[in-house]
This record gives C-alpha cells, sequence and structure tokens, in this order.
C-alpha cells in the first residue's frame, strides 16, 4: 500500500540546510560593518581570492587599485588563504579597509626579519623586516591575520603603522620579537578584540594606542612593550580589560620598559596571568628613566597582579586618575566606535 511521506516542516532537509549555509557564507562574504554593530553594511569594492574567484590574487594589486586620495572609503574583501606577500599601504591610499573571511584563515605573511640582507648585502634593519606597512590614514582592518614567520630570529614586524586613525577588529598579530610597530608618533590606533603574540617588546613604539579587550599572548620570557613616547604626548599604549596570559615561565615577563625617556603605558582591568615579574616593570638598566618614565596600572586582576611588589617608580592610579583613560581622552576628536569612514 502506498503511503503518504510526512514532512516535517520545523525540520528542513540536508539539501535545504547546505544551501542556506552556502547562502549565509555568501552574504557574509559580501557585507560587513567595520566592526560595529548596527551600522548599515557595504559591499565591497573589491575581492581578493588566490583560486582567481575575485578581482585580484594578490592584496598589494587590490591596493594598488585603489584610487589616490579618494574621499569616500574602499572596501577590500579578502577571502581565507595564506597571501605571502611583503605590503605597502602608501600614505595616498586613505580610507581603506580590509576585510577577511575568517581572522584564523585569512592571513597576510611575509619572514624577513632585520638581521636578513637586501639585494645590496645589507641588514634590513627593524623597520625594514616589517611585513606590511600601513601609512595611510583611516585604514580599518577585521578579520585578518597579520604575521611574520621568520621565527625567533629577532627583530622581526609583522606590522608597522604610521598613519592616523587605523583601527583593527578581530584580528591576530603573530610574531616573536618586535611583532607590532605602531610607530607614527601622531598616529593614533584602536584595537579591539585582537590577539597580539611575541616575546621581546613585541609591542614598541610612539604611537597613542588603545588595547580594548584583547588578548595578549607572551610566548616566552621577556617584555610586553616598548614604548618610545614623545615627552608630549599625554598617552602611549593603553590596555583596556585585557588579558595578559600566555606560556611563558612564571615571573618572567614584564609589562613594559622605557624604550625611550618619557614611555608611557597603562594597564587597566586588566587580568594579568602569573608569568607577569611581580616588580611589573624594568627599567631596562637606565636608572634615570624612572623619573620620566610613566607606567601605571589601575584594577587589575589575576596572580601576575601584585600592587605590593612593583617597582617604586611605577603608579597606582586613583579611581579619579584613571577616568581620564577613556577614549575620548585618549583620542581626542576621534571615535573609533562610531566612526566607519576613517575621518
Amino acid at each position: 500500500m502506498y503511503h503518504k511521506r510526512q514532512i516535517n516542516k520545523s525540520c528542513p532537509c540536508p539539501l535545504r540546510i547546505k544551501q542556506l549555509k552556502k547562502l549565509i557564507g555568501l552574504v557574509g562574504l559580501l557585507l560587513f560593518s567595520c566592526g560595529i554593530p548596527g551600522r548599515a553594511q557595504t559591499r565591497p569594492d573589491f575581492i581578493v581570492a588566490l583560486d582567481g574567484s575575485g578581482n585580484f590574487k594578490t592584496v598589494q594589486e587590490a591596493i594598488n587599485a585603489v584610487p589616490d586620495l579618494r574621499n569616500q572609503r574602499t572596501a577590500i574583501m579578502i577571502k581565507n588563504g595564506i597571501y605571502k606577500e611583503k605590503l605597502i599601504l602608501p600614505p595616498t591610499k586613505i580610507n581603506v579597509t580590509f576585510v577577511g573571511e575568517s581572522a584564523e584563515k585569512t592571513i597576510l605573511t611575509y619572514d624577513d626579519y632585520a638581521q636578513k640582507k637586501n639585494c645590496f648585502g645589507e641588514e634590513m634593519g627593524t623597520s625594514g623586516s616589517s611585513s606590511i606597512f600601513i601609512y595611510g590614514d583611516g585604514f580599518i582592518a577585521e578579520n585578518i591575520t597579520f604575521e611574520n614567520s621568520a621565527g625567533p630570529v629577532g627583530q622581526a614586524v609583522a606590522v608597522r603603522i604610521d598613519g592616523d586613525r587605523v583601527k583593527f577588529v578581530n584580528c591576530r598579530f603573530l610574531g616573536f620579537q618586535d611583532t607590532l610597530y605602531p610607530h607614527g608618533e601622531k598616529s593614533r590606533q584602536y584595537f579591539k578584540n585582537c590577539t597580539i603574540e611575541g616575546t621581546v617588546d613585541f609591542i614598541f613604539g610612539w604611537s597613542t594606542a588603545v588595547f580594548d579587550r584583547c588578548r595578549i599572548f607572551c610566548k616566552g620570557g621577556g617584555i610586553v612593550t616598548a614604548a618610545s613616547t614623545l615627552e608630549t604626548s599625554r598617552y602611549g599604549f593603553v590596555f583596556l580589560n585585557c588579558m595578559v596570559t600566555g606560556d611563558a615561565p612564571q615571573g618572567s615577563v614584564y609589562l613594559g620598559r622605557p624604550w625611550r625617556p618619557f614611555a608611557k603605558v597603562a594597564y587597566i582591568n586588566c587580568n594579568l596571568g602569573a608569568m607577569i615579574h611581580p616588580e611589573g616593570w624594568s627599567n631596562w638598566n637606565k636608572t634615570e628613566t624612572e623619573k620620566t618614565a610613566y607606567f601605571s596600572e589601575y584594577n587589575n586582576t589575576g596572580d601576575g597582579f601584585q600592587p605590593g611588589k612593583r617597582v617604586t617608580w611605577s603608579h597606582q592610579l586613583t579611581p579619579d586618575e584613571a577616568a581620564h583613560f577613556s577614549l575620548q581622552h585618549i583620542l581626542g576628536d576621534w571615535n573609533p566606535l562610531t566612526d566607519c569612514s576613517g575621518k
């Protein structure tokens, strides 16, 4: 006897599930929101894909295609893949957005390092080792891994940043020594839900940079920050609600050292792992910098937070002092939470 098949309308068939997933993936590839909930979504201007399914196969080709000094934002979607390219975003390429298909699988990488020789037999130096140089103002990146894959061979920079109003959301910065280089003296940068990993001085430079709810991963004994803040800059590196973790031995990592005399670094509402040295900060054998550097903490937690054992020249902020470490105070007229244009 023939029986009519009962259809459960609440449970779509496998074919429809596959079609739905494919549609969701396509929509996700074509739409993005600058990492800000509720913002209007925008179609990318260019798509980069290693398999040739986009407009370009390399990221640098897409950068080169951006009109110089364009007033509107240019959005570049980068599909999953390992893009081994030494990249330069010139000063004339402003308001550019990179959106990766996924932070773990969209990887921009190169393997230069400071002592590596160039074609003239000269050492590249720390800056020259950078996998990507970001000079253009208003740059935004989401869901991207930026990597220097040279390994533990000394200074090897993943990203050097000189542009102003630069924002990273859900990105990863991978390397060993000197991973992330906020270089520009007048540059303001904002990192949201990012992972930065390294060994020695793996966040270093002159810029004013805010790390908001980021994961700082210490891969070995060393120093997290080496700030070279200008004397005239009120803020240097500010870590808000971050987690400092890693696989380094207990007590083997310092929160920072002064690369230049007026270095400024603050950790506020952060969880500090046991790898942090009880003293917290190093003077890098330059006792004179103890009078000029400003290293501070407020309301931190974790095994690595031992305020009673901190060096005497560091600061435990009062609530009133900590209130000045807001985005408005630090970044001035630029609010990265509400600005998708980069302006």
